[in-house]
């Protein structure tokens, strides 16, 4: 057939409606679709989900207090400044870099709210905004040794560690501790505020809500271009067992105490953090520049700018958490930072599926990681187990995540996804 015999060939019909109907219909192809990107190496969270499901199985099988819902309470509590700090690191994890320093920042954070509001009489708001920016002024440091002299992170960020906590030192005194009033609102809220039950029913029914509606705009959006209606089924499933999931959650942990009004705080960073890395211009050059520097770069991204704002976020929330955690404790003092806070926060990250190589990750993962580095920490206390034995296997599990994000990046460049 000549070229032009081909060119005045009739062009076969497309019926829009029978696509959509396809389209609409394939639950079964959503999930072959999902299998295929699980064996091109795009896991996502299901390391981290299955890690969740097996390791609850284990504690409650070995000591049926683990799943007893006023415990499932207190891990909610312990997890919300983990979290926070671990939030910050996935910042700078995006972009390839690391923050060393967000232990110690978080425990000078929770001296400076000892020291201003308990010693010093100044009012909490001021103790915690003071707090929030000396987190701010720390990261613009570390960014500006990135930018300026071109100072690996792990360095900068490890002398910031050594100074920040000589500062904590200072600051505290010979006394070393500082107790903060039991009565006060920062001590009830991480300790005994709960949400009532009514709202955290509300809240738990908002996620599906939430993916429904975005389904009907997207296809409203596709109709109105003329484009096949990507159909509800899948939004549909995905709504209904992400709210039954919630909503059991919700209704077990009423069986107890409630949800803390500290974890739903957390959570509220989360979603706020999520929106900013998917929706806006700054957390696509965060990916961008997590990809490939130079190449951001040339496409016209302020790589320094988005250097600057990473570390600057990672900072900052570490010095929340460090808020959060004098919340819980109902203290500053010198062993505040130190120990395993480092460890569980970059853990919590990477854990939850953030790459150490950059560009993959999101705010979600921090949650996940998170709720599985304390469920971990509450499980071995509950059996009586050693820090010893607490920090090596926190420090496998942490082994096999890295173990499993560098093979699926192996993968997904093997399939051409990388």
């Amino acid at each position: 057939m000549s070229n032009n015999e081909h060119s005045n060939a009739p062009l076969p019909k497309f019926d829009r409606a029978d696509s959509r109907v396809r389209y609409d219909s394939g639950i079964a192809g959503a999930f072959r679709g999902f299998i295929d990107r699980v064996r091109s190496g795009d896991l996502g969270m299901l390391p981290v989900v299955i890690g969740l499901v097996l390791i609850s199985a284990v504690f409650t099988t070995l000591n049926p207090v683990f799943i007893a819902p006023n415990n499932l309470v207190n891990l909610l509590f312990d997890a919300a400044a983990v979290g926070l700090i671990s939030l910050g690191v996935v910042c700078v994890l995006l972009l390839g870099e690391i923050d060393l320093s967000i232990g110690s920042m978080s425990g000078l954070s929770s001296a400076l709210i000892g020291v201003l509001w308990v010693n010093a009489g100044f009012a909490l708001p001021i103790a915690i905004f003071a707090s929030l920016l000396t987190g701010a002024a720390v990261g613009a440091i570390y960014s500006f040794l990135r930018n300026r002299f071109d100072m690996p992170s792990f360095v900068a960020t490890l002398s910031g560690l050594l100074a920040l906590l000589g500062f904590q030192l200072y600051i505290l005194g010979p006394t070393g501790s500082i107790n903060l009033p039991f009565t006060s609102p920062l001590v009830r809220f991480g300790q005994i505020m709960i949400m009532p039950g009514w709202f955290s029913y509300l809240l738990a029914l908002t996620p599906g809500l939430v993916i429904i509606v975005s389904a009907l705009r997207n296809n409203k959006s596709r109709v109105a271009a003329n484009l096949s209606s990507a159909g509800m089924s899948v939004p549909l499933l995905k709504a209904a067992v992400l709210t039954v999931c919630l909503v059991f959650a919700v209704f077990y942990l009423e069986l107890g105490r409630g949800v803390p009004w500290m974890f739903g705080v957390f959570v509220l960073f989360v979603v706020i953090l999520d929106y900013a890395l998917t929706r806006t211009k700054w957390g696509r050059s965060m990916f961008a520049v997590g990809g490939n520097a130079e190449a951001a770069r040339r496409s016209g991204i302020k790589v320094q700018q988005i250097r600057m704002s990473a570390f600057i976020v990672c900072s900052t929330f570490a010095a929340l958490g460090g808020v959060f955690a004098a919340s819980r404790l109902a203290s500053a003092s010198q062993q505040a930072g130190t120990g395993d806070v480092n460890l569980n926060a970059i853990a919590a990250a990477v854990i939850g599926g953030t790459s150490l190589f950059g560009g993959r990750g999101s705010a979600w993962s921090a949650l996940l990681g998170v709720l599985v580095i304390m469920a971990i920490s509450n499980g071995l206390t509950l059996l009586n187990l050693s820090s010893s034995l607490r920090y090596m296997i926190t420090g496998a599990v942490l082994a096999i995540a890295v173990i499993v994000d560098s093979l699926a990046r192996k993968s997904r460049a093997s399939h051409g996804r990388a």
